[in-house]
């Protein structure tokens, strides 16, 4: 007994603890005040505070990453590129293939599993590593998602910006744990590091802190991550702002109004692109689980991923000339789609190609994320949805729900993608029109995800047997055979 109670104390207590112990435990306030020492016993259960200091130390390194990664890409590498591809659409296909080449070489040289990045890692972590990532290939990931993004790839920056950001709350973890860390705390500085991510990229922090609540189930949240992913939202986006501006990442006009008509449009728009996310994100997970299969260099596989966007992106520009292309990050799309007019047809051909890009990027293992692909794909379902069935002149209103409609039902995050639209487009009168058609697409598509280690909700594992939920491909040994 005398051992027992030499080694507690021995034990190191945290400081916080201790701090909170000779509140509480104090005899003065004991003997005078016993119901207020009891309530503040059950007011501090949780040691929250901590929280004020660790998250805005992630929401700033994530800042300053997403920041380098945005000007790299979107101010020095694909305005070039996308000049160079709209001039001379001919070295689409050597650009890209050479680029997607010098990814997998990236990822297959540099990288313990070249399989393994972007949101899936994240995801894999928070449910079967409580949040520890690798960072020994930090770097080399973020430099194969720029050649991915940079040079042509049918994805954009939200996939490096979430791994990014994970990574590093993960790693500050490590670093920060004499601050009175537990090793649960490592999965909620993961999420809370995703979220900075999510909300820098977009300059959208509600955007970030709903998404990475939402992204490791398909019908619950984290709710463990709550209070830091909103401090290191905030503060990652006020730091990419400092340096970038506050601007919406894709402003375009609101619709004051619309009418019960309008409702049950968007309605129909969430079914027919439920059903459309459904099929394709069935279809992508299928080509991922073949191409990490297929017994041929990783970055052979990413070469002929390439060159087949590069198909789809030169198929487009040879049947319709302008400065609309389904490759890249595509940012500039959106003022296309709703500045420019563009026939119905168009508008659908440039989806379809987007999202047959989309699977040669990244099934073949492009280093990046869906989600603005499937935003883009939405906004031009949406648009021509606007002008050939509806006819109705508020094209604005319905591709901002056929944007909330894809990402909900593509990711399973219909919160996020409704406070995406809301954020990111400036559009704030179409809340309430983009939750009917997110809700329907969230329902019709099932539980077909473009993830494939999302789980249904806390404490259950994803079923194969599960439309959409194939068995994980971070590698062919985890895949199984």
């Amino acid at each position: 007994m005398d051992k027992k109670i030499a080694m507690a104390e021995a034990t190191p207590t945290r400081p916080n603890a201790r701090f909170k112990s000779r509140l509480i435990e104090h005899p003065l306030l004991r003997k005078h005040f016993p119901l207020v020492a009891e309530d503040l016993a059950a007011t501090y259960t949780r040691d929250l505070h901590k929280w004020l200091i660790i998250a805005p130390i992630i929401g700033i390194a994530t800042g300053l990453a997403v920041t380098a990664v945005a000007l790299i890409i979107l101010k020095e590498l694909w305005p070039p590129v996308l000049h160079l591809f709209l001039r001379r659409s001919w070295t689409i296909l050597p650009v890209m293939t050479a680029a997607f080449a010098v990814t997998g070489l990236i990822m297959q040289f540099l990288t313990p599993d070249p399989d393994e990045h972007s949101t899936e890692e994240i995801i894999r972590s928070y449910h079967e590593h409580q949040g520890d990532i690798d960072v020994r290939s930090f770097f080399p990931k973020l430099l194969a998602a720029i050649t991915t993004v940079g040079f042509g790839g049918s994805a954009a920056l939200e996939g490096p910006s979430i791994y990014g950001g994970g990574a590093i709350g993960s790693w500050l973890w490590s670093k920060l744990q004499r601050v009175g860390l537990e090793p649960r705390d490592r999965r909620i500085m993961l999420i809370s590091g995703a979220a900075a991510g999510m909300a820098a990229v977009f300059r959208a922090p509600m955007t970030g802190l709903v998404f990475a609540l939402e992204m490791p189930y398909k019908d619950d949240l984290a709710h463990e991550a709550l209070l830091p992913s909103l401090i290191a939202s905030v503060v990652s986006y006020v730091t990419l702002a400092f340096f970038l501006g506050a601007a919406p990442l894709f402003n375009f006009a609101s619709a004051t109004s619309f009418t019960g008509r309008d409702l049950l449009w968007c309605a129909l728009l969430g079914v027919l692109i439920g059903l459309v996310a459904m099929a394709f994100t069935i279809t992508f997970r299928r080509a991922r689980v073949f191409m990490v299969h297929w017994g041929i260099p990783h970055w052979q596989k990413l070469t002929i991923g390439g060159f087949f966007a590069g198909v789809c992106g030169l198929g487009f520009l040879s049947l319709y000339h302008g400065a609309l292309v389904p490759l890249g990050p595509n940012y500039e799309a959106v003022g296309e789609i709703l500045g420019h007019h563009h026939s119905s047809l168009e508008l659908v051909v440039f989806g379809v190609l987007k999202l047959a890009a989309t699977l040669f990027t990244l099934a073949s293992g492009g280093v990046s994320a869906m989600f603005v692909p499937l935003f883009l794909t939405g906004g031009s379902f949406g648009a021509a949805f606007a002008q050939s069935i509806v006819h109705s002149s508020s094209v604005e209103l319905y591709a901002a729900v056929g944007m909330a409609a894809f990402i909900a039902a593509g990711y399973k995050t219909p919160l996020a993608a409704v406070v995406f639209v809301a954020e990111a487009t400036g559009g704030h009168a179409f809340i309430v029109p983009a939750l009917i058609g997110a809700a329907v697409a969230y329902a019709v598509s099932g539980e077909a995800s473009a993830s494939g280690d999302q789980r249904l909700h806390e404490g259950t594992r994803s079923l194969p047997t599960e439309v959409g939920d194939l068995p994980q491909v971070a590698s062919p040994e985890k895949a199984g055979p």
